[in-house]
């Protein structure tokens, strides 16, 4: 299931990604406008910007922006920084790799048969969508 914080981090960026000129956003604007608790939210986007996808400025006009054009944005990075690993199990991450401790074989594992299927899907689908396919830009 996708987490919450996944979830409004998503909703965010669209609603940066729509926003209309170069300002940036307000965090209080976007919490309002998406129905998002404004202290969950701040948490959010300052992960995303720790990551690299959105910068921010402080003062009166402050708030936080998209560092790259959403068409650049891909959903694989996004949601690696808000929700971690794609991989559904460890034993078929490939950036957070772990062996299973209850399989004797992976190899063999008709789980991690089916998981790798379900990893290599999802991964199509968030590699070729980006943040402009989300909001529309």
């Amino acid at each position: 299931m996708l987490s919450k914080k996944t979830k409004y981090g998503l909703k965010a960026l669209t609603y940066i990604a729509r926003s209309e000129g170069d300002s940036p956003v307000q965090v209080g604007e976007i919490a309002k406008s998406e129905q998002i608790p404004q202290k969950f939210l701040e948490s959010i986007l300052l992960t995303l910007r720790k990551s690299g996808i959105l910068g921010s400025k402080k003062g009166k006009h402050g708030g936080y922006y998209l560092r790259e054009a959403p068409s650049e944005i891909k959903m694989t990075d996004v949601m690696r920084v808000l929700e971690g690993p794609i991989a559904m199990v460890p034993c078929v991450s490939l950036n957070y790799y772990e062996k299973c401790e209850d399989c004797p074989d992976e190899h063999k594992c008709s789980v991690h048969k089916l998981m790798i299927e379900v990893r290599d899907k999802t991964l199509s689908v968030f590699k070729n969508t980006t943040l402009a396919d989300l909001s529309g830009s």
